[in-house]
């Protein structure tokens, strides 16, 4: 008695590990994208912050200030972002004026697109070496 013979040919597997090969060529750049977004939002975010505690700060002191304790973040001078891409500080404040600023910390491709954030006292906000990256979504 013959018995068909069950299980999975070579040829169908090679066929699957090409569908998901090519599945995984559309999906990574992607992916990637996303999260390095997520990355700059979180960034964006710690200035914003910044820039509206400073704002109380100067409503009580009549002075802006470095002190990143004073501006609600755990350390007084070099705050990293949760996902430990992005160093934010307070760069220079006096009694009239502050920067704030977020420097991307690796060498990546993220390097080439927003690499600096920067917000000061007049709302003013600056990127490197993309000057859209405050407002681009992609």
């Amino acid at each position: 008695m013959y018995k068909r013979m069950r299980g999975v040919t070579l040829m169908e597997l090679m066929i699957v590990v090409v569908i998901l090969s090519f599945l995984v060529a559309i999906a990574y750049p992607n992916y990637r994208e996303f999260t390095a977004r997520a990355k700059r939002n979180e960034a964006k975010a710690a200035l914003l912050q910044i820039a509206q505690n400073q704002e109380r700060v100067y409503l009580n002191e009549n002075a802006y200030t470095d002190d990143m304790t004073d501006l609600g973040f755990p350390v007084e001078d070099d705050f990293i972002t949760e996902s430990e891409s992005y160093v934010v500080d307070v760069v220079d404040a006096d009694a009239s004026n502050f920067t704030a600023t977020a420097t991307y910390r690796f060498a990546d491709g993220e390097v080439d697109k927003c690499r600096v954030f920067r917000i000061d006292a007049r709302g003013v906000r600056t990127s490197e070496p993309d000057a859209n990256c405050w407002t681009r979504t992609r």
